[in-house]
């Protein structure tokens, strides 16, 4: 109840500003991002971390636009900041060749994703497979997705909730290691498990 007693505060706050402001946050992952922020007058494009755009109601003229301290930012908005969800977490599971057996050191990783995964209130898993570059496109996609869809199983196994755990395959894209066709990988024999 405090949390939503702050949050309303911190949305009336800014209900009385005179207009609109939008401020960029960085990506968890540091990739760049960018927004456009228009009124009938003009727009701003944000596309560097805490740039910030603000359209005044009766101004006509474009968005102004500055930069905002990441501190005071956070110290401002308290509150919204603290109803953000943790990060992302990504887990890395490995294959034997050619089938859908995990690796001995796989198991330990595949446990540290289901408790983090269990930790989350309302936490998602989304479990990614991929191949190494040996054999047919088609045979790796088949492949990709035995090895995710294992993977989902397990979880399943494990009382995680099936509405909670999506699998996909990839087959041989997005190689973790470039290899040419052919090659024998075990690193891009893999799949990956997002708790999210």
């Amino acid at each position: 109840m405090k949390r939503l007693a702050l949050l309303a505060a911190v949305l009336l706050a800014a209900c009385s500003t005179p207009g609109t402001r939008v401020v960029l946050l960085p990506q968890p992952d540091g990739r760049p991002s960018a927004v456009t922020v228009a009124s009938g007058y003009g727009s701003q494009t944000l596309s560097e971390p805490y740039e910030r755009a603000t359209a005044l109601r009766d101004a006509k003229a474009a968005p102004a636009l500055d930069k905002v301290d990441p501190a005071e930012l956070r110290r401002q908005n308290k509150a919204l900041f603290d109803l953000m969800p943790p990060p992302a977490q990504l887990y890395t599971v490995y294959f034997e060749a050619g089938g859908s057996v995990l690796t001995a050191a796989s198991q330990a990783a595949l446990t540290d994703a289901l408790n983090a995964a269990l930790a989350r209130s309302g936490g998602e898993i989304v479990v990614t497979g991929y191949t190494d570059t040996v054999g047919s496109v088609a045979r790796n996609d088949a492949l990709s997705l035995a090895r995710a869809e294992q993977v989902r199983q397990l979880f399943l196994q494990r009382n995680f909730p099936p509405e909670r755990i999506a699998a996909v395959g990839r087959g041989k894209r997005e190689l973790a290691v470039k290899t040419a066709d052919e090659v024998d990988e075990p690193r891009n024999r893999r799949v990956t498990i997002q708790v999210k």
